[in-house]
C-alpha cells in the first residue's frame, strides 16, 4: 500500500513538496493544512498549478489530526512545537525542514513523549541546514583521514527568493546595519549550530564549549532593485553568517551563509568569486576534498521567482526521506540514525510504468 502523506502549509516548500509527493511511486497525498482562509476548501492540485487531484485543503488542525495518514511534511514559515507534538501524538510521522536536524534530547521531552505515545518518528532535514551542512560533509569525510577542518558554505543571490516581507523584515535586507544586526534572523538560523554540533560529534572533535557565531553586513553604495523593493545607499544589501566550532580557539567545523543582492555596488565590495552562486563542502585532511554543488540556484532572477531550485531541493529532500522515516522506530531520527536516503525514478521510467 502507498504511504499516505499530508502536506502542512503550502508556501514555496509546501507546493514543491506536493509536486514531489505526486511524482513519488510509493506515496499518496491524502490531505493538506493551509494557513489562509482563502485556500480552505480548494483542491491541492489547483494550489500548485496542476489539474485537480481530489484532495482538499483545510485550515482545521482537528481535521488533519483525525485524518488517516502515515506522515506529515511540516513546512510552515515558523515552527510551533505544540503542532509537531500534536501530529506525533496522533500517530503521524513528521518530516520537516524547519528544525530538529540534530536536537538536544534534553530539550525535546514533550516531542519524545509524543513519539512514544503515537508510535511515531520526527526527522529534521532540508538543504542548508539539513544537507549541505551535515549530511554531505559527513559522507565526504569518509574519503579523508586525520581531518583538521570541515567547511560547508552557501553563496546565493537572495533576489531570487520570492518572499519580499521575509527578505526585508526577517532577513534584514533594506534596513540599516544596526536594525539588521539586531533583527530576528540569527535566532531563526539557530539550526546551523545544531548542524555543526552533529559533524563535531560524529567526527570526534574535542571542541570548546560554545559555537562561535559571527554575522557581517555590507551596505549598498547605489540603489539596487530587488523583489523586496529598492535597497537604498547605506541600507543592508549583503549578509554573511558564520557558525564555527573551535578547538583551543582554532576553527575545526564551520558553516557559512553568503546572501547578496547581486554582487555589485557593495561596501565592503563582496562578490561570489569566479565560481558564482553555489554550495561548497570542503574537508581538510589527508587528502583535502572539495565538493561543489551547482544547479541549486536559478540561472536568472526571473526563473527563481517562479520556481527556485533551492526551494525545490529542500522539499525533495523531505519527501525522499518519508519512506525511511515511516519504516524507522519511534523517536527523533537524524541522518545518523537512518540508512542512506535516495530519490526515486521518474514515473515514466520506473517499475510501475505502462508497457
Amino acid at each position: 500500500m502507498a504511504i499516505r502523506v499530508v502536506q502542512w502549509a503550502t508556501g514555496g516548500v509546501g507546493k514543491a513538496a506536493i509536486q514531489a509527493v505526486l511524482a513519488h511511486p510509493d506515496l499518496e497525498l491524502v490531505g493538506g493544512w493551509v494557513h489562509s482562509a482563502d485556500k480552505h476548501g480548494r483542491d491541492l492540485g489547483e494550489l500548485v498549478g496542476t489539474e485537480p487531484i481530489g484532495v482538499t485543503a483545510t485550515t482545521s488542525v482537528d481535521e488533519i489530526l483525525a485524518l488517516e495518514a502515515d506522515c506529515v511534511v511540516y513546512s510552515p514559515l515558523l515552527p510551533r512545537e505544540d503542532e509537531v507534538v500534536a501530529l506525533l501524538r496522533s500517530g503521524k510521522n513528521v518530516v520537516t525542514p524547519v528544525g530538529w536536524v540534530y536536537p538536544d534530547p534534553d530539550n525535546c521531552k514533550a516531542i519524545l513523549e509524543a513519539c512514544e505515545e503515537g508510535g511515531s518518528t520526527l526527522h529534521g532535514t532540508g538543504i542548508h541546514p539539513g544537507g549541505i551542512t551535515e549530511r554531505f560533509p559527513l559522507m565526504v569525510s569518509a574519503l579523508s583521514a586525520a581531518i583538521t577542518h570541515v567547511r560547508a558554505e552557501e553563496f546565493s543571490d537572495i533576489r531570487t527568493y520570492n518572499a519580499p516581507d521575509v527578505v526585508r523584515h526577517i532577513m534584514g535586507f533594506g534596513l540599516s546595519p544596526e536594525e539588521a544586526m539586531a533583527g530576528p534572523i540569527m535566532d531563526l538560523l539557530a539550526g546551523f549550530k545544531a548542524s555543526v554540533r552533529m559533524v563535531v560529534a560524529e567526527l570526534g572533535f574535542d571542541i570548546d564549549a560554545d559555537i562561535e557565531t559571527v554575522q557581517e553586513v555590507a551596505v549598498a553604495t547605489a540603489p539596487i532593485d530587488s523583489p523586496a523593493g529598492v535597497i537604498e545607499p547605506g541600507q543592508v544589501a549583503a549578509r554573511k553568517f558564520h557558525w564555527r566550532a573551535l578547538v583551543d580557539g582554532t576553527p575545526v567545523v564551520a558553516a557559512s551563509v553568503n546572501w547578496f543582492m547581486g554582487e555589485a555596488q557593495f561596501d565592503p565590495p563582496w562578490s561570489f568569486g569566479p565560481q558564482g552562486e553555489r554550495f561548497e563542502v570542503e574537508i581538510t585532511g589527508d587528502p583535502d576534498v572539495r565538493l561543489t554543488f551547482k544547479g541549486l540556484q536559478p540561472d536568472t532572477i526571473e526563473e527563481g521567482l517562479v520556481r527556485n531550485p533551492g526551494i525545490v531541493v529542500t522539499a525533495n529532500h523531505c519527501v525522499s526521506a518519508i519512506p525511511y522515516v515511516v519504516a524507522a522506530g519511534p523517536g527523533i531520527k537524524t541522518y545518523l540514525d537512518l540508512p542512506l536516503l535516495a530519490g526515486r525514478a521518474a514515473p515514466q521510467l520506473g517499475l510501475g510504468r505502462a508497457r
